[in-house]
């Protein structure tokens, strides 16, 4: 009769930690050729992620393809050499990574297009930090022309991304676009320029 007591609290205390344990988060694998192909399509906030840039990127990319100016690059009797300047993030998120993200795969649409030849952006960071220029310093042509003839590119991809945030007492909705030029070294002229915009919000 002595041990039993303490044998039912031993049994109360297992059965609590169970149920503790049995509610612990579960990881799970998402997107395609997975259980959850769908996990990545729901947002987790309303701030920028992966699929918003993918998005706004397809779009600027999709009008720079159908710009006169690819046209021009794509009958040029020399392949036109392009470097991306570090885009400028005017929000106040934190989004460096997807920045590096985005960039990266602007990098890699360009370099399968054929059409143009494309500084490594390792090779282009190297330089920028030679000459002093700041990875998320604004476009400046004076810099760019001197840091375009040290890496040989003719012509500068870059831009920046802009949020416009709008809120009430129950909703808040945020209207991100990415504006995206090319820019002529030698000329310091806007070849190309467009803006793409998506937008995120919240309900209460």
């Amino acid at each position: 009769m002595l041990y039993r007591p303490r044998f039912l609290c031993s049994a109360l205390v297992m059965a609590s930690l169970l149920s503790v344990t049995g509610c612990q988060p579960k990881a799970i694998r998402g997107g395609e050729g997975t259980e959850n192909p769908d996990f990545d399509e729901g947002a987790m906030s309303t701030g920028l992620d992966r699929k918003d840039l993918q998005k706004l990127m397809d779009d600027n990319m999709a009008a720079l393809v159908a710009s006169p100016l690819w046209a021009n690059w794509r009958s040029a009797p020399e392949t036109p050499v392009v470097a991306i300047w570090p885009f400028l993030n005017d929000t106040s998120e934190h989004i460096d990574d997807q920045l590096h993200t985005l960039l990266s795969d602007m990098e890699t649409e360009l370099v399968n297009s054929g059409v143009v030849a494309v500084v490594s952006r390792e090779r282009q960071a190297e330089m920028m930090s030679e000459a002093n220029i700041q990875q998320g310093a604004a476009f400046n042509p004076a810099l760019a022309a001197q840091l375009g003839q040290q890496i040989g590119a003719q012509y500068f991809l870059t831009g920046k991304v802009q949020a416009l945030d709008e809120r009430t007492k129950k909703e808040r909705r945020v209207q991100y676009s990415l504006f995206m030029q090319v820019i002529e070294v030698d000329s310091s002229l806007v070849k190309f320029q467009n803006s793409s915009d998506t937008t995120k919000g919240m309900v209460r």
